[in-house]
């Protein structure tokens, strides 16, 4: 019974670090729907703005980079900063 109290303590305290995880969107790696459903004010148009851009010039370095897509500013980049990741996709050799 304390093993089990235990694991559920653990479960608990950890539940909201894989919700924070789940709901993290890598705008290097997203395809056009992932932006749509994860992120707030970005509808399908702006979001195949987001792929070809980084079709063209490659991963963003940071957040504040997404800004730099036509028809998306400040604003928009900032109400989604909190969901926001950039980790750059790892290329084989």
């Amino acid at each position: 019974m304390i093993l089990l109290r235990k694991l559920l303590a653990t479960w608990l305290l950890l539940m909201p670090l894989v919700s924070l995880a789940a709901s993290s969107v890598n705008i290097n790696t997203a395809d056009s729907d992932a932006l749509v459903e994860g992120l707030t004010g970005i509808g399908p148009q702006k979001a195949m703005a987001i792929v070809r851009y980084r079709q063209q010039y490659g991963p963003f370095q940071r957040v504040d980079d997404l800004a730099q897509v036509d028809g998306i500013g400040e604003k928009t980049v900032d109400q989604n900063r909190a969901k926001m990741t950039v980790s750059v996709p790892q290329t084989s050799k």
